[in-house]
């Protein structure tokens, strides 16, 4: 067996490449199968995603855009409820930031609002495998009405004023940690995840070291009797799935790892949505393990974004 720390990564180095980039390498982490990534890889992977429906795949790009439109229309497009998205009003028309997921539902959904076909017929002539068997570019582009449509750059959201800077920055962080952390990490609803299944990874495979990794307990010193017991369980717990794999599939053998299993999990939001985590998960009364990695990752990004408070 193998034991880590935990650690976090952020995802910056993503938030300048193509959509389809971003979304294959954080869609590989929940099979693992980073290794299959290529230069030309990208395409056929988010294509086989959206093909088979795995939408929150598709929640790990977002778009800010910049639309002239009529009160009107704007009034039309907050009668859908478009809950996924983040809208601001501002005097030269709305400000609407969105996942790849949020714009091809909304479509499918509330195909003759002017306001989303607009959008999808933006998005779509420039990245149309993001919304095929979504959006038929001739019967959208014939029907659209003059509403202008402006793609923000990364530069100009991280230069917008400060409150929708917050709402409109999306961060992505990976962050490798144990289960117990995890199952509180996805209690964050308005943020997207990823996560290393053990439902597919196999974990006796020579990409795996074949052995079970675990996340050291930040509760036993390495010297005392509770970390050798700890050490002592998970050496069984590997004999034992490791035997239940030579008979069963990974979705069954699982079933006897515990919450120390080291595993990945991509969390996507806004600052708006990171201020909130760390206000619930650095405070003193969070769980020990918890705070132990969001402490130094609120740190970071309050050092790279200072409107955080």
């Amino acid at each position: 067996m193998k034991v880590i720390d935990p650690y976090f990564q952020i995802q910056d180095d993503l938030d300048r490449k193509g959509f389809a980039v971003r979304l294959e390498e954080c869609g590989r982490i929940c099979y693992k199968s980073e290794e299959l990534i290529s230069k030309d890889s990208a395409l056929p992977f988010v294509k086989k995603i959206a093909a088979h429906g795995h939408n929150s795949v598709m929640e790990m790009a977002v778009a800010t855009l910049q639309v002239q439109c009529s009160p009107a229309h704007t009034a039309a497009l907050l009668g859908c409820q478009p809950k996924f998205l983040i809208i601001d009003q501002r005097d030269d028309g709305l400000l609407i930031t969105g996942s790849i997921r949020s714009f091809r539902e909304l479509y499918v959904r509330y195909p003759d609002n002017q306001i989303i076909k607009r959008l999808t017929a933006f998005l779509g002539n420039r990245h149309p495998y993001l919304f095929e068997g979504v959006w038929n570019a001739e019967a959208a582009w014939e029907s659209e009405e003059e509403i202008p449509v402006k793609r923000l750059t990364l530069d100009e959201v991280e230069n917008l004023p400060v409150n929708l800077l917050l709402r409109h920055r999306y961060i992505g962080v990976k962050f490798v940690v144990n289960r117990a952390v995890t199952h509180e990490i996805v209690r964050h609803r308005p943020c997207s995840f990823l996560q290393e299944s053990q439902r597919y990874c196999r974990y006796s495979q020579d990409k795996f070291d074949n052995q079970v990794t675990f996340i050291r307990p930040m509760f036993y010193a390495e010297d005392t009797e509770e970390y050798r017991l700890w050490v002592q369980a998970m050496e069984e717990t590997e004999k034992i799935y490791l035997k239940l794999l030579e008979t069963s599939t990974p979705q069954a053998a699982r079933t006897v790892l515990p919450n120390s299993c080291k595993t990945e999990i991509i969390v996507y939001c806004n600052l708006e949505e990171w201020q909130h985590i760390f206000k619930l998960r650095t405070s003193k009364a969070a769980e020990p393990s918890m705070r132990e990695i969001m402490i130094p990752l609120a740190m970071e990004l309050k050092k790279r974004y200072p409107a955080m408070e």
